[in-house]
């Protein structure tokens, strides 16, 4: 529920994981929420509320994240012809947030705590200039790597990082939800621990290029069409863009504060109970039980009363 009258919408910024689904299994009605959103779209010019899906999700390439979607019944975009990033684009990942900042630091030679498809996507990413067999590295990525989350690999980051090399991270969760069952033996970590190690250990300061870092919502929001929006005139006056996510610090923290986002908090995935009242965040806008509830309410529909 809302903790007070909810402003104007203009558009929507979707987390995935742990919003949308949990592992390979969809929150409750997320899949028919979002064709219901869809529909709305294509029927309602005057009141349309376009979005985007925002996801931290570092452990697979964005090709293998929109398939698995897909095979859980999530209608998506077809991204052909359409480019990584960039207007109309409605996938955005923090390993194509990655992928930009190493090459707007000219960084083309990272060590990559990523497993295989993530580190294969942000490679391409960097084109002809990537030299991905050299020992020469120029930074040290850290995504979700549970496979290379190991003394040797770690070690082997910490020695580039002593060269006075650059630390970039996807994103710092501590944690995860792996299976729908919300026992605590369903968490797993997330990189934000070995992203402090390493920053420890190495006394350096880590460039976070995922949520919820100011630069990746600006990037999302420039990605919006003026021809995507409403076309009700009057009701541009006051419009929020929401986020709406699982995890109060890394979906709505930060640049979502920041730059003002009205902040919508699901119980699903990595939410655990008082989230919301949590010593030191910032109280979210709206607290519901799932993302499906969330979308009735703002469709007017009957199962969020």
């Amino acid at each position: 529920m809302a903790t007070g009258p909810r402003p104007p919408i203009r558009a929507l910024l979707i987390d995935l994981s742990g919003t949308l689904h949990v592992g390979s299994t969809p929150t409750p009605h997320a899949v028919d929420a979002l064709s219901q959103l869809r529909r709305h779209n294509e029927q309602c010019a005057a009141q349309k509320i376009p979005f985007r899906f925002c996801s931290n999700t570092s452990k697979e390439g964005r090709i293998h994240l929109e398939n698995r979607l897909r095979n859980m019944g999530f209608e998506l975009q077809d991204t052909r012809g359409l480019g990584e990033t960039g207007s109309g684009r409605e996938m955005w990942t923090s390993l194509g947030a990655l992928s930009s900042h190493l090459r707007r630091r000219g960084l083309v030679r990272p060590f990559c705590l990523l497993e295989p498809s993530s580190k294969d996507e942000v490679l391409s990413g960097l084109g002809e200039a990537n030299a991905a067999d050299t020992t020469d590295y120029d930074s040290v990525v850290v995504g979700l790597a549970p496979s290379l989350f190991t003394y040797e690999h770690l070690n082997t980051a910490f020695r580039v990082l002593l060269g006075h090399k650059p630390l970039i991270a996807t994103h710092r969760a501590k944690y995860i939800r792996s299976a729908s069952s919300s026992a605590n033996d369903s968490l797993s970590l997330g990189p934000g621990p070995f992203v402090a190690a390493l920053e420890n250990a190495a006394s350096v300061q880590a460039e976070v290029v995922g949520k919820p870092s100011r630069t990746f919502f600006e990037a999302v929001i420039d990605s919006f069409d003026d021809a995507e929006f409403s076309t009700n005139a009057s009701a541009s006056k006051g419009e929020k863009i929401v986020i709406v996510g699982d995890d109060i610090e890394t979906d709505l923290g930060g640049g979502a504060v920041e730059i003002g986002l009205w902040r919508v908090l699901v119980k699903t995935g990595k939410y655990r109970e008082g989230d919301e009242h949590r010593q030191g965040i910032t109280p979210p806008d709206e607290v519901w039980d799932t993302f499906a509830d969330f979308v009735d309410s703002l469709l007017g529909n009957g199962r969020a009363a």
